[in-house]
């Protein structure tokens, strides 16, 4: 009789250890993310395990109770020294180390046929466990939820990536992290400078050459701008030009309304909110005193998501800003 009950009582405390590192283990965020993606038993497990404190108490109550009766049963069977001995050995085996060491990788698939098991003991010691859980919100306060910062979010999506489990590969990865770092960039750093932005004055002919700068930048909207680079006054969309005869003035072609001016400081999801509210593609960067500092475009944000460069149709070259430079020089020598 006194080995089954010794028996038991390993086996008693295996079961408390195991679901007090196992459970508790889990973050409350992390269980509920699994139950939206559809896993059942992460269910099970949360059910018990949101009530933090009164888990802990119930599971620290068996374990001393069940780890005191083993003791007691050592000590009848053995003397002193040798029942001290032996009930450490099985213990800190059978009742600590092992069932820790697997329950701690394998919480959710194994405890989740347990949970009746918790629930059982919870009842049991809740005339003790209850009380002694609301001290613990009231001086400790309830358990708060697990909120990542963004950078532990950035390390979290490297780590999954790297690893040959992860079902994240290496472009998700950009974009998440580019997805990341999205609002905490300004409208500034993504800008087209105005030194280099390819642009036309109203009043000019579209000769020949200059449609075939047009037709050979890759540009499918073209600032518009009235006697100085500045005064931005509306948008060419290229698809204007087609089966338009020689000569004509930039200003005879049907302009899109005047673009919309944008802070050199605003964050880009800001940005991001105003192209779809405006239905816009493109906005020009002003700084406080309203100069005219550059362009930016609704393919800009895009590129800086994805982290790669983006070639619509009309694009004919891989680095849009580069080639302009090159036309403005270009044009300037003309």
């Amino acid at each position: 009789m006194s080995y089954l009950i010794i028996t038991i009582s390993i086996l008693l405390s295996a079961f408390f250890s195991a679901i007090t590192i196992g459970f508790l283990g889990l973050k409350k965020t992390e269980l509920q993310s699994k139950i939206k993606s559809g896993n059942k038993k992460a269910q099970k497990i949360y059910d018990v395990r949101k009530n933090g404190n009164l888990l802990l108490i119930t599971l620290l109550l068996g374990n001393v109770l069940i780890n005191s009766i083993l003791s007691v049963f050592l000590n009848s069977m053995f003397s002193g020294v040798i029942a001290v001995a032996v009930s450490t050995a099985l213990i800190v085996t059978f009742g600590e180390i092992l069932p820790q060491a697997i329950f701690y990788r394998h919480a959710i698939k194994l405890g989740s046929g347990l949970v009746p098991l918790v629930r059982f003991f919870i009842f049991i010691f809740y005339p003790l466990a209850w009380p002694l859980s609301k001290i613990l919100d009231i001086v400790l306060g309830e358990e708060e939820e697990t909120i990542w910062s963004k950078r532990e979010m950035k390390e979290m999506i490297k780590i999954h990536e790297d690893s040959e489990d992860s079902e994240i590969d290496r472009d998700e990865e950009k974009i998440l992290l580019g997805a990341l770092s999205f609002s905490d960039k300004r409208v500034k750093e993504i800008m087209t400078p105005k030194n280099v932005v390819f642009s036309l004055e109203e009043s000019e002919k579209l000769n020949e050459n200059i449609l075939n700068e047009i037709k050979y930048s890759g540009f499918s909207r073209i600032p518009v701008y009235s006697e100085e680079k500045d005064n931005i006054v509306a948008v060419l969309n290229v698809k204007s030009l087609i089966n338009l005869p020689q000569n004509k003035k930039v200003s005879d072609v049907h302009l899109e309304e005047k673009i919309f001016e944008i802070d050199e400081d605003t964050k880009l999801d800001i940005l991001l909110n105003i192209f779809i509210q405006r239905k816009s593609h493109i906005a020009y960067v002003v700084d406080d005193y309203k100069t005219f500092l550059g362009v930016v475009t609704m393919e800009d944000l895009l590129e800086e998501i994805l982290k790669m460069e983006i070639m619509d149709e009309t694009d004919k070259h891989r680095d849009m800003r580069q080639y302009s430079r090159s036309l403005q020089s270009r044009r300037k020598k003309n």
